[in-house]
């Protein structure tokens, strides 16, 4: 049951910081969904510098659960990051939606790898 805190105070506070991004980046108002691809990219370096952590057996199992799973489950935002594309595609906006996948794809496949180098 301890395990299941863990994960819910973590994702519970990735969510919160993923909400403050999108506030802080809504003023701008650009077409390009940046504010979801901004919180995948800073998750996706946390959770590359955890994992690099994690493999050297510097976490314990509550850490893993809090941060791994909880804060970078919270934080990242596959669902977000699905209906937007979704929703370009309906309008139309073809190449904004495949221009967006590949942004994205590659830009938390480079933070991931940043991340773990970071730690080491």
């Amino acid at each position: 049951m301890q395990a299941f805190l863990y994960v819910f105070i973590g994702g519970g506070l990735g969510s919160i910081v993923r909400y403050g991004i999108a506030v802080l980046m809504k003023k701008n108002e650009w077409d390009y969904p940046i504010a979801t691809l901004t919180a995948n990219a800073i998750s996706c370096i946390i959770l590359g510098a955890l994992i690099a952590l994690s493999l050297k057996g510097n976490m314990q199992e509550w850490s893993k659960l809090l941060f791994i799973t909880g804060f970078c489950g919270g934080f990242s935002t596959f669902s977000t990051f699905s209906f937007e594309n979704f929703q370009l595609l309906q309008e139309g906006n073809y190449g904004m939606a495949m221009l967006y996948i590949s942004a994205s794809l590659l830009i938390c496949l480079l933070c991931i790898f940043l991340g773990m180098k970071i730690v080491g």
